[in-house]
């Protein structure tokens, strides 16, 4: 009995190709995606240089542009780039509340300087708002390592962060 045939769009693990994130797709993720991203950020008290950064720093007039446009539900168009540094956005997201029972245990985390890779005194937030997309996905990654317990082990002279369920803890 033959194989069937692979289609050019099959892949063994869900990997988007360039035609998966074109235009059109782009377009019907981009209105959902930059609302998300706005009440992510008014969650975690960024001001507007923040916000910017995160997103790669567009032109204050092209950021209330898309922002007013989304919020009236109309069509927008962002970047790939832009789209992945939002995803990166929702997957810290997730990965906080998954890790911390409340959303202000989540934020001291993310405001406070850790001394552990890749952080090297400074704040997860200072990272995420380098205005790099390595900023972001380094956050990303350690709280994916960290909730797969790859990540919570110290290394010695590193800051301990233990999740309890009601306080977060700096050892």
């Amino acid at each position: 009995m033959a194989e069937p045939a692979i289609k050019k769009h099959d892949h063994p693990v869900d990997v988007l190709s360039p035609q998966d994130m074109g235009p059109a797709h782009r377009k019907r993720l981009s209105g959902p995606g930059l609302r998300s991203f706005l009440a992510i950020a008014d969650q975690w008290k960024l001001n507007e240089k923040d916000r910017l950064a995160v997103l790669g720093h567009p032109s204050r007039s092209a950021y209330y542009n898309w922002v007013r446009k989304a919020q009236d539900g109309d069509d927008i168009s962002l970047s790939l780039d832009m789209l992945l540094r939002i995803s990166a956005v929702l997957g810290i997201h997730k990965a906080l509340s998954i890790l911390f029972q409340k959303q202000d245990q989540a934020l001291v985390w993310l405001s406070s300087p850790h001394r552990g890779l890749p952080f090297s005194g400074q704040a997860p937030v200072d990272l995420m708002t380098s205005g790099t997309q390595d900023g972001l996905m380094l956050v990303r990654r350690y709280l994916d390592a960290w909730r797969g317990g790859s990540a919570s082990m110290p290394v010695a002279g590193e800051v301990i962060e233990t999740v309890t369920r009601d306080t977060v803890v700096f050892g």
